[in-house]
């Protein structure tokens, strides 16, 4: 079954624990589904993923928002399209709605240059809906630290940005998702992972009835 769903959200919003909950109830359904994350999906990606995450000095805005098309091209041709067109189910931890949120709201970059961007990048592929997990930006940024630790050296280049950048990040996200009502669900995040995760399940699983059922 070919469905493509993408978890979006701000830095500590739960999105690795929630995907891959949803990835164990599909399989335990024998619904063929595959876990992946931008960046990163990719052997290349990966290579970018530590560019973009860990590097310093930082690049510029401009070449840090064309890596991030690289590597989602990259992750479209050889992870997401394939598995698409073989009946899987697609999970993105991140997809084209986070650059839009954290190089466009965030960052200031063009919102016409990165719809331009996309077009490219991702030759049209829309997800089939969107899961953001939405909270406070200073309860995700406290969830961070607990999972990095108090050592900031340890965060990547984005869970240390200042909170003005997050919550323009988390701004955005809102947005988006205000302006895609019938791609996006939007849940909270600031429940027990628990509820989180039911909530996120029953999406998912609603969406997948309604495919089977429209075939």
């Amino acid at each position: 079954m070919s469905v493509f769903i993408t978890f979006e959200g701000i830095e500590g919003s739960g999105k690795s624990s929630v995907i891959a909950a949803i990835g164990k109830f599909l399989s335990e359904q024998n619904c063929p589904a595959l876990q992946t994350r931008e960046p990163g999906g990719t052997e290349l990606g990966q290579e970018i993923r530590r560019i973009l995450l860990q590097t310093t000095p930082a690049p510029c805005h401009l070449a840090e928002l064309l890596l991030f098309a690289a590597d989602r091209a990259q992750h479209i041709a050889q992870v997401i399209r394939p598995a698409l067109d073989s009946g899987t189910v697609v999970l993105s931890d991140r997809y084209a709605d986070s650059t839009l949120a954290y190089q466009g709201y965030g960052r200031g970059v063009s919102l016409e240059l990165l719809s331009r961007l996309h077009t490219i990048a991702t030759a049209d592929l829309a997800p089939d809906m969107t899961l953001l997990l939405d909270l406070p930006v200073q309860t995700g940024l406290e969830r961070a630290a607990l999972r990095r630790g108090e050592d900031q050296a340890s965060w990547t280049r984005f869970e240390a940005e200042t909170l003005e950048f997050h919550e323009a990040v988390r701004n955005g996200f809102l947005v988006l998702a205000q302006k895609n009502p019938q791609r996006f669900r939007v849940i909270n995040a600031s429940q027990p992972l628990t509820d989180v995760i039911n909530e996120a399940t029953s999406h998912v699983e609603a969406l997948i009835k309604l495919t089977a059922n429209s075939r």
